[in-house]
């Protein structure tokens, strides 16, 4: 579709017709012990990013970029350290360049602000998103004690990914699930992924 920008990901740029729509935001849900971030380090051979860690120190987050196996580019990794994480994320968000990915690994710290604060926040973010064309991916894990403004970001996302971690039988299978889409037709079926070294389509099997 004209005007998407691609993932980098080519099972998922089939599946959303071309990639995510410019100005687009997506909460990348996943269970903390899944390998959720090889598909956040595959984002960053699309186009510039910025990636925002907020919980592992961007020495750690190089490294693991550095020692990836697929194909990855050079993000501007900025550790967010600052008692008011909200404040700092904005100020770096305002000077991301045109036509960018932004990924914020995880939100949950930012998640956890005070809710008007956090709603502001997600306002400004599309705004920068729309004014920039770029898109954003917010890194969200699963668990029992999920952060009180998560349903604020399902709200403001324009996409969510969900992946599922499981074990079947004696293999560890992981499927995508889309289940909101605002940028067109929304992808019905799961993708089964390979989460190993890199992300790639999970041929051992017929495709849900």
């Amino acid at each position: 579709m004209v005007g998407r920008l691609e993932t980098g990901i080519d099972v998922l740029d089939r599946k959303l017709e071309g990639g995510l729509p410019p100005g687009c935001i997506v909460a990348y849900t996943a269970d903390p012990a899944s390998q959720s971030e090889l598909l956040l380090y595959e984002l960053t051979a699309a186009r510039g990013t910025l990636y925002l860690t907020t919980e592992r120190s961007d020495d750690a987050v190089r490294h693991a970029l550095d020692s990836s196996p697929s194909e990855i580019g050079s993000p501007t990794v900025r550790h967010v350290t600052s008692d008011d994480p909200l404040e700092e994320a904005t100020r770096l968000v305002g000077a991301l360049p045109d036509g960018a990915n932004l990924i914020v690994d995880t939100a949950d710290v930012l998640e956890r602000a005070d809710t008007d604060d956090y709603v502001a926040f997600c306002n400004e973010l599309k705004s920068q998103m729309l004014e920039t064309g770029s898109i954003a991916v917010l890194h969200c894990l699963k668990g029992s004690e999920e952060p009180t403004n998560r349903t604020r970001t399902y709200h403001a996302a324009d996409a969510v990914f969900d992946l599922q971690t499981a074990v079947a039988g004696t293999e560890l299978e992981n499927h995508l699930t889309i289940p909101k889409f605002r940028g067109g037709s929304q992808p019905t079926e799961a993708i089964k992924l390979e989460l190993t070294e890199e992300v790639a389509i999970d041929t051992s099997r017929d495709i849900a």
